[in-house]
C-alpha cells in the first residue's frame, strides 16, 4: 500500500471503522462487509487479509473472554451451568469444516489475485441479494448443514467470508445465550489456521499499517458496542434490505472493474 494516494489511505480507514462496527454490532460480518469496499480501492484481496485476519484475532478472543467474565460476574444460571461457548457443537463443526478451510487457504495462495477478486465479488453478490430480499441462508437438515459448512469453511479459507452461511447452521444448534461467542471463538480458529498459512508462504502481513488500522478498528468496535441494542430496537430487516442493495451494487461495479 505503499504508492497509495492520500484519500485512499483515508477511504482504507473509513472502510476499517465500518468493519469494526460491523462486527461487533451484528456478531459476524466484518470481513464480508468491508472486504468488497476495500478492493475497490485496491485490487489486492492478499493485501488485506492479513490485516482483517490479524484483527479478527485480536477482537474475536476479546470479545468471548469478556463474555465468559460477563457470564461468570452475572451470576446467570443458564450461562453458569452451560458455559458461554458451546465446545461441543463447535468441534463437531470443524470437523466438517478443516478439509474445506484448508482447500480454500491453497486456493486463495495459488490463484491469480484478479482471479480471487472475482470470486469473491461474485460471492458477497450472493449474499447481498439473500439480505436484499430477506431470505438469509436457513439450516434445513443434516445434509443441508453439512453442505453449508462446507462451503463455508471454503469460503472462508479463501476470502475470510464465509461467516453467513456458517452462522446460518450454528444458530440453529447453538444455545442463543452461547451463540456469539461461540461463534467469535470459531473465528479465532479458523483465522489463526490462515494465519499459519500465511505464514509458512512468506505472505506481507503489513504489520505497519496496523498502527493506523487497528484504532481504525477499535473506534468502529467501541461504536458497534452501543449500536447493537438500537439496531435490534430499530428492526434488523430494513437494515439488512438496505445493506444488502448496497452490497449489490458494489459487488456488480468491482466485477465490471475487475473484468476490464
Amino acid at each position: 500500500m505503499a504508492d497509495l494516494l492520500w484519500y485512499q489511505y483515508a477511504l482504507i480507514g473509513l472502510i476499517f471503522i465500518w468493519s469494526g462496527f460491523v462486527r461487533t454490532s451484528l456478531g459476524f460480518g466484518g470481513a464480508v462487509l468491508s472486504l468488497p469496499f476495500l478492493l475497490l480501492v485496491l485490487d489486492e484481496p492478499v493485501v488485506f487479509l492479513p490485516i482483517i485476519a490479524i484483527q479478527l484475532l485480536i477482537f474475536s478472543s476479546w470479545i468471548a473472554w469478556r463474555g465468559h467474565r460477563q457470564a461468570r460476574a452475572a451470576g446467570n444460571a443458564e450461562a453458569g451451568t452451560d458455559g458461554n461457548i458451546d465446545w461441543r457443537y463447535l468441534f463437531r463443526a470443524l470437523k466438517v469444516m478443516i478439509v474445506p478451510k484448508l482447500v480454500g487457504v491453497v486456493g486463495l495462495l495459488t490463484l491469480p489475485g484478479e482471479v480471487m477478486t472475482i470470486i469473491i465479488f461474485a460471492i458477497v453478490l450472493v449474499y447481498g441479494t439473500s439480505y436484499l430480499l430477506n431470505k438469509p441462508f436457513r439450516s434445513r437438515g443434516k445434509l443441508v448443514d453439512g453442505t453449508l459448512l462446507g462451503l463455508g469453511g471454503y469460503v472462508s479459507g479463501t476470502s475470510l467470508i464465509g461467516a453467513p452461511l456458517i452462522v446460518a447452521v450454528f444458530a440453529s444448534h447453538v444455545a442463543r445465550h452461547q451463540l456469539r461467542d461461540t461463534l467469535f471463538v470459531l473465528w479465532f480458529i479458523l483465522v489463526a489456521i490462515k494465519m499459519v498459512s500465511f505464514l509458512i508462504a512468506g505472505v506481507d502481513l503489513q504489520l505497519i499499517h496496523q498502527l493506523w488500522l487497528l484504532p481504525c478498528a477499535l473506534l468502529g468496535h467501541l461504536m458497534g458496542e452501543r449500536a447493537h441494542r438500537l439496531m435490534l430496537d430499530a428492526g434488523g430487516e430494513r437494515f439488512f434490505r438496505v445493506l444488502g442493495g448496497v452490497l449489490i451494487v458494489v459487488s456488480i461495479v468491482g466485477l465490471l472493474v475487475g473484468t476490464q
